[in-house]
């Protein structure tokens, strides 16, 4: 059973339900890893953008899979970056079942290296998550973030080089170094979505990466239907609102590119709604019969 194209993992018929498989990396997030020498976090960045993209059909993560590529291998910062994962892999409750070391001297630069990840989960039928029953009327949940997460990056390295900002300087409005505030590892909502699918009727759920929530959040809704995201509804992060400052980003960039502190949106109805602190979400929108992103 292929995905269609667009969706955010790929699903395979397996006895009662579906193996379900997703692939991703970090992107130039490494970039602020090399430059800052932490590489403890990147791991768990990397297990979550896989683990995050099955858990939105639904499917619970069973085993995941790495693949690190370098010129020369540094075993300490090996050592690090595979910790980083065996604590991803711990949050979303899957196995570390193995990957591959790739040493490719000449392809990178010194002290650089490349991740992957890949990840495969199970859900039955008959609790599968497709968006197929979403409706106009229903609402919006939105989970936070814990900072940029893992996309982004290209834009928020042109602003650190634009605006002169050191990663050491201290970000606007907390006590966190700015680089600190970047590298915080992505969340992993696997466990908050499977709970919150035991509870109340979810019928879609959108992994809020590239492309912010204009491009993703259309991926998991029937044709013809659209979304308003209100944006009073929840407190933008400092984060977000020095870059948006530092970089003079217009809000529909901002929310084009980043998640702006909502890592997933749920989708639920009304009824769902009325339990949304219970999971520690906000109301921050509902499905319209405009098929359109509209952000007010």
């Amino acid at each position: 059973m292929c995905p269609e194209i667009g969706g955010f993992s790929g699903l395979y018929p397996f006895g009662d339900g579906y193996l379900v498989g997703g692939t991703d990396g970090v992107g130039t997030k490494l970039k602020l890893a090399f430059e800052m020498d932490k590489h403890d976090t990147i791991g768990i960045d990397l297990v979550a953008m896989s683990v995050n993209d099955i858990v939105t059909c639904g499917a619970k993560p069973m085993f995941f899979l790495d693949y690190f590529a370098t010129g020369a291998l540094d075993v300490d910062k090996a050592e690090q970056v595979v910790k980083g994962i065996v604590d991803g892999c711990k949050q979303s409750g899957c196995a570390l079942l193995g990957g591959e070391t790739a040493e490719m001297p000449g392809f990178y630069p010194d002290g650089e290296y490349d991740l992957s990840g890949f990840a495969v989960g199970f859900v039955k039928k008959e609790h599968l998550i497709d968006g197929s029953k979403v409706k106009a009327g229903d609402v919006l949940l939105g989970l936070p973030s814990t900072g940029v997460h893992s996309n982004g990056f290209s834009l928020v390295r042109k602003i650190l080089e634009k605006s002169g900002s050191s990663l050491q300087d201290p970000l606007e409005g907390t006590d966190t170094a700015l680089g600190e505030a970047l590298l915080a590892p992505t969340a992993i909502y696997v466990n908050k979505v499977l709970g919150m699918a035991e509870a109340i009727p979810v019928k879609a759920t959108a992994h809020i990466t590239g492309g912010g929530f204009t491009d993703n959040i259309p991926r998991v809704l029937p044709k013809g239907l659209g979304v308003c995201i209100r944006k009073g509804s929840w407190d933008v992060p400092p984060l977000f609102q020095w870059l948006q400052k530092a970089g003079r980003v217009s809000d529909a960039e901002m929310y084009r590119t980043f998640n702006m502190g909502i890592g997933m949106v749920v989708v639920t109805d009304k009824e769902g709604a009325a339990a949304a602190s219970t999971f520690g979400a906000k109301v921050i929108g509902e499905v319209t019969e405009m098929e359109a992103v509209e952000i007010v």
